[in-house]
């Protein structure tokens, strides 16, 4: 009886290639990490601390809104690496659903995370005494999201997501932009296109991924 419902089951091609698919986009699903997780924490990070960061050390040197100088790089400073160091966790996590060179793949991707954002922060804090402060903002707010941007166009190539490597690519371009751009407008670009951008990709994935 057994073998004459298995048969049964696939005797329509059409609904073997269905099963088939479910069965890859739950896979899909369980491997690749929660685009909420990954995008939102950064989201948030970018619109406070890049936020205050404008208003304090705004274009021009404008003070919009007087506050301590160190206020804006220290929060800057604790949300960048407590984004990264849970950002690490989430994409090694990830990987445990799997084994072989794609859990160790994903492991070294979260190890990447955490790594790349204590060095630079080691770095930064050590040349970064000799700039004036709004330019250490920049220094610290450009080589921050420059890593992020690298780093999510990196994650595209082990999880094959496009959307991901896009993600990147506009972090990237908006850094760039605010760089050039000088103190001040770095940060707002940062917050609203950046920030803003994380929010909603990350909602956007997590549609997908439902």
């Amino acid at each position: 009886m057994t073998s004459t419902d298995d048969e049964s089951t696939f005797e329509d091609p059409g609904e073997a290639l269905r099963l088939i698919e479910r069965e890859r986009v739950n896979t899909i699903r369980h491997v690749t990490p929660d685009p909420r997780l990954m995008y939102w924490p950064w989201g948030v990070t970018w619109l406070i601390s890049f936020g205050l960061s404008f208003l304090r050390f705004g274009p021009d040197g404008k003070t919009l809104v007087d506050m301590p100088e160190w206020l804006p790089l220290i929060t800057l400073t604790g949300l960048l690496i407590t984004a990264g160091v849970f950002t690490g966790i989430v994409g090694a996590r990830a990987s445990r659903h799997i084994s072989g060179p794609s859990s160790r793949q994903g492991a070294a991707y979260g190890i990447s995370w955490s790594a790349g954002f204590t060095s630079l922060a080691v770095i930064f804090g050590r040349v970064g005494e000799q700039l004036p402060d709004e330019m250490l903002g920049l220094l610290w707010g450009g080589g921050m999201v420059a890593l992020v941007g690298v780093l999510y166009m990196a994650g595209s190539a082990i999880w094959d997501a496009r959307d991901m490597f896009v993600l990147g690519a506009w972090i990237s371009v908006v850094n760039v932009i605010g760089v050039l751009w000088g103190p001040g407008w770095h940060a707002l670009v940062v917050a609203v296109a950046g920030g803003g951008g994380l929010l909603v990709a990350g909602l956007i994935g997590w549609m997908h991924r439902r």
